[in-house]
């Protein structure tokens, strides 16, 4: 799926967005897997204090860390790598 519809579909629904989906979305918003502990993988992007955690929960994202994603992109003003 393309990144501006991966977007669309998270602020649509970002309950119903799987695992695969929210860690392809943090990518595409710059954001880089620095490290996994259990079922945590955690995000970071050179100048932005702030970390991404998102958890596979039976292939799904939590919503709340979907949330917590889209709301540091538009605090910080990203924008999606093509």
């Amino acid at each position: 799926m393309r990144n501006r519809k991966l977007l669309e579909k998270a602020l649509r629904n970002p309950q119903g967005l799987r695992f695969e989906e929210a860690g392809k979305l943090a990518q595409a918003f710059g954001f880089r897997l620095d490290r996994v502990s259990g079922r945590h993988h955690i995000f970071n992007r050179a100048g932005i204090p702030q970390l991404v955690n998102l958890q596979d929960c039976g292939g799904k994202a939590k919503a709340y860390q979907v949330k917590q994603l889209l709301k540091l992109v538009e605090m910080h003003n990203l924008s999606i790598e093509d």
